[in-house]
């Protein structure tokens, strides 16, 4: 399960400290622009560790469908398991990212390490308890980090509406904004 450590030093313990967007009113647009951006990367990261285990997820139910209902080995269906997933209905908020995963290896090492002594590129040696219990832990982390996500779109969301209302204010300006993406001040007349 990911737990979130007050005070610690992780992306994810900083974004959702409970004063992560506290006073992000008198902060300067830059700043909070920096807390959302962090923010977007640890939801990036979620979403990542998310699918990995949703891939899992389906590749454990595929098994189990096969022992129930025969067919073909998993392996031999592996290509058509991980696609279903992929053009199959969305369940997300359908949010767009901007940002690659920034920890992919780690994600992969959680991911195994969850049920460390199941060899998951032959779930057919597995006993149906073993099955079942590897579902389930699979299962348990995926709503876990769904919760966690969640939580982290929560503050992405504050500090979203944060910057729109400074743009419809007209406490920030769409010329300032692309002056320093090319890294110049601007020069517009001030009245």
């Amino acid at each position: 399960m990911i737990e979130v450590r007050p005070g610690g030093r992780r992306r994810i313990d900083r974004v959702l400290a409970p004063d992560y967007a506290e006073g992000v009113e008198q902060r300067p647009l830059a700043d909070v622009r920096a807390l959302r951006d962090e923010a977007a990367q640890e939801e990036t990261d979620l979403s990542y560790l998310r699918r990995l285990l949703h891939a899992r997820i389906d590749i454990v139910r595929a098994e189990k469908l096969r022992r129930t209902d025969g067919g073909s080995s998993v392996v031999d269906q592996l290509a058509t398991i991980l696609a279903s997933n992929a053009v199959g209905p969305s369940t997300g908020l359908g949010r767009y990212q901007s940002h690659e995963p920034s920890r992919a290896d780690a994600h992969q090492r959680h991911v195994e390490a969850l049920v460390s002594d199941v060899d998951l590129s032959d779930v057919s040696t597995l006993s149906d308890e073993k099955l079942d219990l590897t579902l389930r832990t699979f299962i348990g982390e995926e709503a876990s980090v769904s919760q966690r996500r969640r939580q982290v779109q929560v503050v992405m969301d504050q500090l979203n509406a944060e910057i729109a209302g400074r743009y419809q204010r007209g406490s920030a300006s769409v010329d300032d904004l692309l002056a320093s993406e090319r890294g110049r001040p601007n020069n517009r007349l001030k009245e």
